[in-house]
């Protein structure tokens, strides 16, 4: 800052050498002028010159200290006040920009949840049909059109659950409700919505839940479920996905194992990122890439740790690891 004030007032001390060199030349040129007095006089004025330039440094660098250490939101509060015109001027023309910003700001912030909100009014509105839709589909009589029609119905449920949660995730908080939830029909609950689709590709379930229940959100925990599964189905063909449940250290873990095509090792620390599908399967069209993205949003407010471990061509294992019931003290205090 130092260096930067005295390139600011780089013209005003050449002008003050200037003149005190310019009075030391005339006395040196007018040998009818005693040298000495001028010298003192030129050395006292470089003196005073200096604490004064050495005070004004300390005062008309303040404000612009403050605006350099502005984080650049829209508080105004660590900005020192101004003295000089000058500077009055700056600070008026941030505050008409930030009010600007602030506004513009709050505007989008409604344009954003009127959008949220619409979507998730549409959402509901087009889960009636779809209810009738798989309603209808069970009547039908031809085996294999109703598999392949439930399939696709199947899609469209999972795509618009997935949207649903994606909107609601930045509001999470305010819409946990632990409690202790039998792990058992949550589980068989989420299978029963995949049986067509597992039946089709000759996949079964081993379910061995010794820890029977867990204390979380029912809702929340109910969506990462539903994307191990359906991944787990999605990517196995013919083999069977085991799920089972048990104590470790005082916490609840629960594990979904699946012996499908795996994930390469080297995609392994990239698969919860956002819209990440495959480098090996990079063909997918009907990957997102949002489930295990989604997945590891919500388990964070939950204290759920997941690991997963992966062989390519031998099958993925998901871990849930749930929290010991003493730090939900830590939820409730989000």
């Amino acid at each position: 800052m130092i260096k930067k004030y005295l390139i600011e007032r780089l013209s005003w001390i050449f002008l003050f050498l200037f003149i005190q060199a310019l009075i030391l030349f005339i006395a040196y040129l007018d040998t009818a002028l005693p040298l000495m007095p001028f010298f003192y006089i030129f050395l006292l004025s470089t003196l005073v010159f200096c604490i004064f330039l050495s005070f004004r440094y300390h005062k008309e660098t303040k404000f612009y200290k403050s605006i350099a250490q502005w984080e650049n939101n829209l508080d105004l509060t660590t900005i020192a006040a101004p003295e000089s015109p000058f500077e009055k001027i700056i600070e008026q023309r941030i505050i008409n920009q930030t009010e600007l910003l602030k506004k513009e700001a709050s505007e989008n912030l409604l344009m954003l949840e009127q959008e949220k909100d619409d979507l998730l009014a549409w959402i509901h509105e087009v889960k009636t049909p779809l209810t009738a839709m798989h309603l209808m589909i069970d009547r039908l009589d031809d085996e294999r059109m109703r598999a392949q029609l439930t399939h696709e119905w199947l899609r469209i449920h999972l795509l618009l659950d997935t949207q649903l949660h994606q909107k609601r995730i930045p509001f999470m908080e305010n819409d946990l409700y632990i409690e202790e939830t039998n792990l058992k029909d949550l589980v068989f609950k989420e299978i029963k919505t995949l049986q067509l689709w597992c039946m089709q590709k000759g996949i079964g379930f081993e379910v061995e839940l010794e820890a029977a229940t867990v204390l979380t959100d029912a809702k929340w925990l109910a969506f990462i479920i539903r994307q191990l599964l359906t991944n787990a189905v999605k990517y196995s063909e013919s083999s069977d996905i085991i799920i089972k449940s048990y104590q470790q250290d005082g916490r609840t873990v629960l594990e979904v194992k699946d012996y499908g095509r795996g994930i390469d090792s080297k995609d392994l620390p990239r698969i919860f990122e956002k819209g990440f599908t495959s480098t090996t399967s990079h063909h997918d069209h009907a990957a997102t890439g949002m489930g295990l993205y989604l997945t590891q949003r919500i388990a964070k407010p939950l204290l759920i740790h997941i690991d997963v471990y992966s062989k390519l061509e031998e099958g993925t294992t998901f871990t849930l690891t749930f929290p010991k019931r003493n730090e939900f003290v830590n939820i409730a205090g989000m």
